[in-house]
């Protein structure tokens, strides 16, 4: 078989709003799932980096989430991972969080809701991204 047959299988995502990039990669995570019982975990990294001129603050987030059955999670809170960080001209926060879900399948989506140090409010797009348990075609 080809070199690729062992690599971990990711999924990856891109998007800019207003000088605010956000990259995504997801990864299946075996270990934390447990298939019989109906139940698949994913690691996701986002990598946010201001390229902008302004320095801006995430506030909150919105996150949809949906499964292969149609099941769709809205998920909204403050800050990522316990954080609400500030970002210069030039600067990037990286965080890992996981997602379960009750199919092999799924994509999550979502926004920033950020402010910069003026106070102006908007949002920054996370583009869609694919969770799959490696090696399933969907």
């Amino acid at each position: 078989m080809n070199s690729d047959t062992h690599k971990v299988d990711t999924q990856t995502s891109e998007a800019v709003t207003r000088g605010v990039r956000v990259n995504v990669t997801a990864r299946y995570a075996p270990e934390r799932s447990a298939p019989a019982r109906g139940e698949w975990f994913f690691l996701y990294t986002i990598e946010i980096t201001n390229e902008g001129a302004e320095t801006v603050q995430l506030v909150s987030r919105h996150w949809t989430i949906k499964d292969s059955d149609s099941n769709t999670k809205d998920v909204r809170g403050l800050g990522v991972v316990g954080k609400q960080p500030v970002l210069q001209p030039g600067e990037s926060f990286e965080y890992t969080s996981g997602c379960p879900l009750s199919t092999a399948f799924g994509t999550m989506e979502g926004t920033y809701q950020m402010v910069t140090s003026d106070g102006d409010e908007f949002n920054v797009e996370v583009a869609t991204f694919t969770l799959s348990e490696p090696y399933t075609v969907h």
